[in-house]
């Protein structure tokens, strides 16, 4: 089954032909500026693969809340044309092909699912580490969205009266150094001082880690999954999951009749896995094809 597959972001689209098996011919084109640009944009790109091939569908990946009931992109996000209006139909108009289409994170998470560190799980929780904390959360090998689009929006969590993303991200923890040193550092640097002894440092980066630990051991205890995979930039620290490891010792001296011990892996794919998320889920959606 071929399918043409598309990644929206805010600064570039990135698209690819899933040939059955792998991704083909990948390109992107930046982000156009309105809403009439935007089908121009992704109308071509799909004629163009429609030329050579014998296209089944195509695969989205989208930022903001994707309703599937309604075809509606629900939410926020840099885009702001996209969303609140019956987007699905219009696509599927211009392209003469049925499509499917859901968010980034949830697409990041059944790419793990198909093929990446999840394989043969059913059951995940994923949290993306950005600017914010986001994430998705996998039920029988399928997406859980919630009752109101919510699933894996653990970024609104609270934790001693302020958010997880406040707390959880490296972002908010570099801007929590500045206001007390007076000194603006990225999370990068933030870490290096952290090795080197900056007081400082090491007490904002300590504390994210003991944030993650416990919102992974909060979802243990609610949502119990079989897995928890970690994405976003800061996954690819080496010094991650020693140090969540060690703070969730803390943890379970705090909860002693807890046993559940959270298993972590850090994501498979990183550029790729929206692309191929967005076929895992086109797959889902129509299994006809």
């Amino acid at each position: 089954m071929e399918l043409a597959v598309i990644d929206i972001g805010g600064t570039s689209i990135k698209f690819a032909r899933w040939d059955g098996e792998q991704l083909q011919d990948r390109f992107a084109e930046p982000t156009p500026k309105d809403l009439a640009g935007f089908y121009d944009c992704l109308t071509e790109a799909v004629a163009k693969m429609k030329a050579g091939h014998d296209l089944k569908g195509v695969a989205i990946s989208s930022p903001g809340a994707v309703n599937q009931a309604t075809g509606v992109i629900e939410g926020a996000s840099a885009l702001p044309y996209i969303h609140n209006f019956p987007i699905q139909p219009e696509l599927e108009q211009r392209f003469g092909l049925p499509m499917a289409f859901e968010n980034d994170a949830n697409c990041a998470a059944l790419a793990e699912v198909k093929s990446g560190a999840a394989v043969g799980k059913n059951r995940v929780a994923m949290l993306v580490l950005g600017t914010g904390v986001g994430g998705a959360l996998i039920a029988d090998g399928k997406v859980e969205h919630g009752a109101h689009l919510l699933g894996g929006e653990f970024g609104f969590m609270l934790q001693n009266g302020r958010s997880v993303s406040e707390q959880a991200t490296v972002v908010h923890r570099a801007e929590a150094y500045a206001k007390r040193t007076g000194e603006e550092i990225s999370g990068e640097e933030m870490f290096k001082r952290a090795a080197n002894g900056d007081r400082v440092a090491h007490e904002e980066v300590e504390g994210f880690y003991e944030s993650l630990a416990q919102v992974i051991f909060n979802l243990q205890y609610s949502y119990d999954p079989e897995l928890f995979l970690l994405g976003g930039g800061v996954s690819r620290n080496p010094e991650l999951l020693p140090g969540i490891e060690r703070h969730m010792v803390n943890v379970f001296k705090a909860i002693e009749i807890a046993s559940q011990h959270p298993v972590i892996k850090i994501c498979h794919y990183a550029e790729a896995a929206n692309l191929i998320g967005a076929v895992a889920n086109f797959e889902q959606r129509h299994p006809e094809k």
